[in-house]
């Protein structure tokens, strides 16, 4: 089956849903998603969204951001994520995001890293608010159409240029052909054993990049958050202790009860120094307490939290709640410029699945969905004023012999083995090798 389309966006997470609306309304947009519409990282995401507090803020944005990264992002494109933080905020409370408010305006709570308190957030399931607000946008335009459990299983190409998606649905194969092909497909979580991401989330564009020969940029950078709700069901999504939890106060503990490190250090230091904690003291977590705060706070601003680890027989009114690291975030991916473009014509990538080196060797607290907002409004600004001048290119696509695993597999294998060649020291926590 082949369908023509002038802009193919290939996932349903912030980054893909905010493109599709900052494209012109008589574009044909085509979007598909591997799972369900809201079955992406984006609806997991609790803290919050970074956002600069006026421009007397940008330059001290820009240092957390770096200081966080290790001095090893782009300068440029922090620069770019934290100038442009403040319109893109306003741009979803325009469309119906609703944040927590107080009397003086938008709460502000603070994460790990940062300088000051600059997240804005609702309760504390601010990802799954966005992607109810930016879907029910979505799917308002008449000129976009949205495909579910759609995987993508290659590109269409001619020469050094993308033509579209090679894509299975059920038993059927969709050939999609468009003008632009955007990238939208998240990150790698599903191939470690403990991950807080959708399982579903493989990494099936950067493996498919790798497979093209388009330029793939510090695949290296793998984050692991230190806060994981600590179970031995290894098979299951690691649900995620949200940073905010630290940013209001929470404490780290061992085993013993006593304090070992300071809770508003990066990410990758707290992670360590909990590793090196579990070592110690010869046990397989350490703790995460905020029974000493007001239950009522507690229970309004952590609402999700507090429900999830009820279910899992802790009260966090009343006692510690088990935590360890777990995967979380990679700062690698497709390489591209400030405008999301590949190094393959006509191909953009936006997101997780993207490098656009502004996290550097560690990502900053809340930084990933307003990467996601910035450069995808960026990049289908750049699609709108050039998108005319482009025709569909005659190309045909191979006829598909196998089923979805076969070439999920096969995804997998390439992408694994190329973390491999830096990171052999994450075998055991690997899905497969």
């Amino acid at each position: 089956m082949d369908i023509f389309t002038d802009v193919l966006i290939i996932g349903t997470g912030v980054a893909g849903l905010y493109s599709a609306l900052n494209l012109k309304n008589d574009l044909k947009i085509t979007m598909i998603s591997k799972g369900k519409l809201d079955e992406c990282n984006t609806n997991l995401a609790q803290g919050g969204i970074s956002v600069a507090r006026g421009s007397t803020d940008i330059d001290s944005f820009i240092e957390d951001t770096l200081k966080a990264g290790q001095y090893e992002n782009d300068v440029n494109a922090v620069k770019i994520l934290a100038e442009e933080s403040i319109e893109n905020i306003n741009n979803l409370t325009n469309i119906g995001v609703d944040f927590d408010k107080d009397r003086e305006g938008l709460c502000y709570t603070r994460e790990a890293a940062h300088s000051i308190n600059r997240i804005v957030h609702y309760k504390d399931i601010t990802g799954k608010r966005l992607e109810e607000v930016l879907l029910n946008n979505v799917k308002s335009k008449n000129n976009i159409v949205i495909y579910e459990d759609c995987h993508l299983i290659d590109i269409l190409k001619k020469y050094n240029t993308c033509a579209g998606g090679i894509c299975i649905k059920g038993n059927k194969q969709f050939n999609i052909h468009a003008k632009i092909t955007i990238m939208a497909t998240g990150g790698i979580g599903g191939i470690f054993k403990n991950s807080t991401n959708q399982r579903i989330i493989t990494g099936d564009g950067i493996a498919i990049a790798l497979k093209n020969i388009i330029k793939i940029k510090n695949l290296n950078y793998i984050q692991f958050h230190p806060t994981a709700f600590f179970t031995e069901k290894s098979s299951e999504r690691k649900f995620l202790i949200s940073e905010s939890v630290r940013g209001e106060g929470g404490k780290l503990i061992n085993c013993n009860g006593a304090s070992f490190v300071n809770e508003l250090l990066p990410r990758d230091v707290v992670t360590r120094h909990i590793y090196e904690e579990e070592h110690k003291t010869k046990s397989k977590n350490v703790y995460l307490d905020i029974s000493f705060m007001p239950k009522n706070f507690i229970i309004k601003r952590f609402p999700t939290i507090y429900e999830k680890c009820l279910e899992n027989g802790v009260d966090i009114t009343k006692e510690a709640i088990p935590v360890s690291p777990a995967q979380h975030y990679f700062m690698g991916g497709i390489d591209v410029d400030s405008h999301g473009k590949t190094s393959m014509k006509n191909l953009y990538a936006f997101g997780e699945v993207s490098c656009t080196g502004i996290h550097g060797a560690n990502r900053l607290a809340s930084n990933s969905l307003l990467e996601g907002l910035v450069f995808s409004k960026r990049g289908a600004l750049s699609i709108n004023n050039t998108i005319d001048d482009l025709s569909l290119i005659d190309v045909e696509a191979p006829k598909l012999k196998y089923n979805i695993e076969y070439y999920e597999n096969i995804n997998k294998k390439v992408l694994i083995n190329n973390i491999m060649k830096f990171r052999g020291d994450l075998k055991d926590e690997l899905v497969t090798c």
